[in-house]
């Protein structure tokens, strides 16, 4: 495919006819992508607010009454903390994108046209969320994480005990790694979204990409070659090699293909195919 051919350093190759033709069939243009864009409502945009606002609100007061309660001794085990939130919300982020990806069906009721929709139309018109509203990235996470930082904020401000810094003390690194896990949980979107913007970007954004902190530019094009079948995790993307290596989603995907008969990645190929 064009994808696997061009390599980092290569200039872009000039396309034959048949290889132009293929490339007009992606893009906003896309038969699929113009349907699934028109299923995005008023309605949903509206939730999508509730959501981001409700979210962001629980974290920033989170974050204050941890940085009241930062002792310096517990710099090592909150880094460690920081190290592992973004270990696991790599995997999760994974998880979500694989099943996303690989099942269900944009016909499904409830989660169809609000969860699985976004995803069948990435896969068509990949630069469609570069142009995107802020909310339009962030509520999909916001929906999702919105009660950690609820409970986060509860054990925050109702210890066992009269003295918040005194019952907090034994469990802060826990509270900050939880914390952690939110934050990289809840900028996943934003952090993919960076992902495909090649022109813009803040400095100190482009250097957490070239660092690896958070999801390089080049490292999730490898999930953008057809059909879609590796490379899922869109935080950090620190466990994509690992995962591959051992086989991890292919294996996962044979095991739920042999109890369910359901076939990977149908309604995306589905979609992608559609040309009118």
């Amino acid at each position: 495919s064009l994808g696997r051919t061009a390599g980092p350093g290569s200039q872009q190759p000039e396309l034959d006819e048949d290889e132009a033709a293929y490339c007009r069939r992606w893009g906003a243009q896309h038969a699929g992508a113009r349907e699934l864009a028109a299923l995005y409502s008023p309605g949903k945009r509206f939730q999508e607010w509730c959501c981001v606002v409700l979210c962001f609100s629980l974290i920033a007061h989170n974050l204050v009454h941890l940085l009241l309660l930062a002792r310096w001794e517990h710099t090592p085990l909150v880094m460690l903390g920081v190290v592992a939130g973004a270990l696991i919300a790599d995997f999760l982020s994974g998880l979500v994108h694989w099943g996303a990806d690989t099942w269900g069906s944009v016909e499904l009721p409830i989660v169809g046209k609000a969860f699985i929709r976004p995803f069948r139309e990435h896969h068509i018109d990949p630069t469609a969320i570069t142009h995107s509203h802020f909310t339009d990235g962030q509520a999909v996470r916001a929906r999702l994480v919105v009660a950690p930082p609820c409970d986060h904020s509860m054990a925050l401000c109702a210890p066992p005990s009269p003295c918040p810094a005194e019952a907090l003390e034994p469990q802060y690194p826990w509270e900050c790694f939880v914390f952690c896990l939110i934050i990289f949980g809840t900028f996943t979107n934003q952090i993919h979204k960076w992902s495909h913007t090649y022109f813009g970007l803040p400095r100190w954004v482009t250097l957490l990409q070239d660092w690896h902190i958070i999801l390089p530019r080049k490292h999730h094009r490898i999930h953008h070659v057809s059909p879609h079948e590796t490379y899922f995790c869109i935080t950090t993307g620190w466990l994509n090699y690992p995962l591959e290596k051992i086989g991890f989603w292919r294996r996962l995907e044979d095991l739920i293909q042999g109890l369910t008969g359901e076939k990977p990645r149908a309604d995306d190929m589905k979609w992608a195919q559609k040309i009118k």
